[in-house]
């Protein structure tokens, strides 16, 4: 499996050869720095840990740097399992160069936090009526039905907050690769520009 980490820029559009119009993401990916190399002997499973940007010494925990060595500290760190994990070093370096175009990805983000939000935008409630009597009431959620048991039952759709999830796109094809360690990605990812995202190829 290829895996890497990279930041959302911006969304654009990319004409195909057949001068078709394609609505793309822009990512910078890459690049990464494998900072440990799981095997199955030692640890059971084949997995690599990529670490990707840079962060300040303060907000890491000593374990951490001290795990990392040279390479860190790091803005953000996964780990990804792999087939063959020996073909990895402590170290080495994985850039956007790993991906081709026509290559199928999951990308895995963090959606925009909406703050708290009413049922109508979070759920999608049509709301109650606007004609008389109805006062105040058209976004109100009106009532839960709970009078039984006296109680609110467990995953009851109300008001709360919204998004700041961790949301997974699946099937997303790379349109170009480009030198410079950009790639455009067909459709929509999570989150909001500059936020980071893992891009790991379909099984």
């Amino acid at each position: 499996m290829k895996c890497i980490i990279g930041r959302k820029l911006e969304m654009t559009q990319i004409f195909r050869e057949d001068g078709s119009v394609v609505p793309v993401t822009l990512i910078q990916a890459g690049p990464c720095t494998v900072t440990d190399v799981r095997t199955v002997d030692a640890n059971g499973y084949g997995a690599v840990q990529l670490g990707y940007g840079v962060q300040k010494a303060s907000r890491v925990a000593k374990a951490q740097l001290g795990q990392w060595m040279e390479s860190g500290p790091f803005q953000l760190v996964r780990e990804v399992r792999v087939e063959d994990p020996s073909v990895y070093e402590v170290g080495a370096i994985v850039d956007a160069s790993i991906f081709v175009t026509g290559d199928k990805i999951d990308v895995i983000g963090t959606s925009k936090g909406r703050g708290f939000q009413g049922v109508v935008k979070r759920h999608g409630f049509r709301g109650s009526k606007t004609t008389h009597g109805n006062k105040d009431q058209t976004r109100m959620p009106g009532s839960i039905g709970a009078t039984g048991p006296q109680r609110v039952f467990k995953g009851m759709r109300m008001a709360g907050r919204m998004g700041g999830d961790r949301v997974t796109v699946q099937n997303l094809e790379i349109v170009e690769v480009r030198p410079n360690g950009l790639v455009a990605v067909k459709g929509a990812v999570p989150g909001s520009r500059n936020s980071l995202i893992v891009l790991k190829s379909v099984k």
